[in-house]
């Protein structure tokens, strides 16, 4: 039997209330990166870990048969109707550089769909959010519902995407293809991207290389707020690898298709 929403959006906060302890306490102390492995620099701090640590204990006490699969440590109960996906730091590049574009990403699948999401800022206090109806932003303004804007031509477009390094090969050749064709690109803007997407200041989020851990909890944020997000074929992007979300569904198809050429 699904579990009312509300249960669900407590704990969500729950969690972001308590990886920000974690994280705010290493933030621009320092913090020593290790590396995961591989060809690039894919940076793990203490700060990564503790908070996943954290979050993880409250899921076992409030829902112990929900599944749980984070960016840290090894996933549990997988096939579960109910299954958190968590990246204690998403942006764990900016955060060792003290650039304040990270977030923590609490999202929740039920039967494999996402159907809630939370991205925590606690340095600058912004935190973004989706109820059953409608996405939230709470920030130093205080809350305000959030609204993607309307922009269906690309020409007049806004697009970031976190770095262009994530794009390689054929995948340059595609997203160059798009960028080429907005007002305007920016690079380095992390999950807070998609926030500001949310928020109605930017128009197009285009990226690769993407685990379901970084996409799953801004789904619905950006979805409650007016947007749409696909994977570059058109696909239902949970799976994550290359994913695209747009402020104005209208512009879905067009980017689309100027994505595949």
């Amino acid at each position: 039997m699904p579990i009312a929403f509300e249960s669900l959006l407590e704990t969500a906060h729950k969690l972001a209330n308590a990886a920000s302890s974690v994280t705010l306490s290493h933030f621009r102390t320092g913090t020593n990166a290790d590396h995961k492995g591989g060809s690039s620099f894919d940076p793990v701090t203490v700060a990564d870990r503790g908070a996943e640590e954290a979050m993880r204990a409250i899921i076992r006490r409030d829902f112990p048969d929900h599944g749980i699969a984070g960016e840290e440590f090894a996933p549990v109960n997988e096939g579960a109707d109910y299954v958190w996906s968590l990246d204690p730091i998403d942006g764990t590049r900016s955060y060792i550089t003290g650039l304040p574009i990270w977030g923590t990403l609490i999202g929740v699948l039920y039967q494999g769909k996402p159907v809630l999401g939370v991205m925590d800022q606690p340095f600058i206090g912004e935190r973004f959010w989706s109820d059953e109806q409608a996405a939230w932003y709470r920030g130093p303004n205080g809350l305000r519902r959030c609204r993607t804007r309307t922009c269906a031509s690309l020409g007049d477009a806004l697009l970031t995407a976190t770095t262009p390094d994530m794009f390689e090969g054929e995948d340059a050749t595609h997203f160059d293809r798009l960028a080429g064709s907005v007002r305007m690109r920016r690079f380095g803007g992390d999950c807070y991207a998609y926030g500001m997407l949310a928020l109605g200041q930017i128009d197009i989020v285009a990226e690769a290389c993407l685990k379901p851990f970084d996409i799953v909890a801004l789904i619905p944020i950006v979805e409650k707020a007016g947007g749409a997000v696909k994977t570059w074929d058109g696909g239902e992007p949970q799976a994550a690898g290359r994913c695209i979300a747009v402020g104005d569904p209208a512009l879905l198809d067009v980017a689309l298709d100027r994505l595949r050429g």
